[in-house]
């Protein structure tokens, strides 16, 4: 089949695992694959995805391919596949705007970013490298905070005239005005904020809609999050979390039966530790009650490779992407939006939202 052609903008952990999950199933066959929701979406197998572009601002990774830049430093995720041919992809320098946060120049260059000294690209110039490569889809991965950014990229895209699915924490799909842009142009959109396979927000949703289904009232609940890559350093400046913070605590209020006071509820990454690279872990309590107002809670430990754990929903979002492409459909992906991302523009309970994708990939949902 023709190639799904994709251009990633930030090729940190999420993508490496992204890009080598695309090589991983290369030599795979349906009898005997693990870890994929889907095995093809319209024909499409993982390694039907083509990266042809690439941009980054860190020196460490800008002018090599991408084949050796995804393991470069500060990305720390798991190697499960190490056997990257060359792709003939030079990674590119992007535009910086708010995409660093200040505080991480203070920590040690193996674990934080280092900005290139090439020139920054203007819109101008990364819409024509999008344009040139001959990307369909442009993938978002920036880090947490960065909206100025994030905004600038979701622009290349609408002026290249490409689809663009945000994985991070900034409302540009749910936001009915930048949505309406890409209905306009005639361009689909999945966002916003990747969930993982199953972490930390699909875990809590699924024990929220229990406690619902079977009749116990949620009255407190907290999850709190720590790991040691880059988007956990990111995160210890708290300016940057609104959105995020914002995200994940919808996606689990969505699916209560009776909303939670803000102080009955939290939810967010708490703090960074640097030995745990990529493992992200979930800590999270929720107190109930029972029959006859009988007190009951719930704590859980929840250890994951963050990274490979999104790659295994932006692989579906992508060949979703493309059956839109392919059918002209335009704006907001609502069914695999809502499935696999923590604030989409509409949310709906997880199985409606899996019935929903189904029912797209075969035609009987426009979106």
């Amino acid at each position: 089949m023709e190639k799904i052609k994709i251009a990633i903008v930030g090729l940190g952990n999420c993508a490496s695992s992204l890009i080598q999950g695309i090589y991983y199933y290369e030599d795979k066959n349906e009898e005997d694959v693990e870890g994929l929701m889907h095995w093809t979406i319209d024909g499409y197998k993982p390694s039907d995805i083509e990266v042809v572009a690439a941009i980054d601002i860190d020196e460490r990774k800008v002018g090599k391919d991408v084949s050796q830049a995804m393991f470069e430093k500060p990305n720390c995720t798991t190697v499960f596949c190490d056997d990257i041919p060359e792709m003939g992809v030079t990674v590119s320098m992007g535009k910086v705007l708010d995409g660093v946060a200040p505080h991480m120049k203070n920590y040690k260059a193996d674990s934080t970013f280092v900005v290139s000294k090439e020139a920054e690209k203007t819109q101008e110039e990364i819409v024509e490298l999008l344009k040139q490569s001959g990307a369909e889809i442009l993938v978002n991965y920036l880090p947490v905070g960065s909206e100025e950014a994030g905004k600038f990229y979701a622009d290349c895209a609408l002026d290249a005239g490409i689809a663009f699915i945000n994985c991070v924490p900034i409302f540009i799909v749910s936001d009915p005005d930048y949505e309406e842009k890409f209905r306009e142009k005639g361009i689909p959109c999945i966002g916003d904020d990747i969930k993982a396979q199953i972490g930390a927000t699909i875990t809590h949703r699924t024990l929220a809609s229990l406690f619902r289904d079977r009749g116990v009232r949620l009255e407190r609940t907290y999850q709190l999050n720590t790991g040691g890559n880059t988007d956990f350093l990111n995160m210890l400046n708290h300016d940057r979390l609104a959105s995020k913070r914002e995200s994940k605590t919808e996606a689990v209020q969505s699916v209560l039966a009776h909303r939670l006071d803000d102080d009955d509820i939290h939810i967010g990454p708490s703090d960074y530790v640097p030995f745990q690279k990529d493992n992200k872990l979930c800590f999270l309590r929720m107190e109930g009650k029972t029959f006859g107002d009988v007190p009951m809670n719930i704590e859980l430990r929840l250890s994951v490779e963050d990274s490979p754990n999104s790659a295994g929903c932006v692989i579906d979002a992508i060949r979703c992407c493309k059956l839109a492409l392919k059918r002209g459909t335009s704006g907001a992906l609502t069914s695999i939006s809502s499935y696999i991302m923590k604030h989409p523009p509409i949310q709906y309970p997880d199985d409606e939202a899996h019935d929903n994708v189904e029912k797209f990939i075969n035609g009987q949902l426009d979106h």
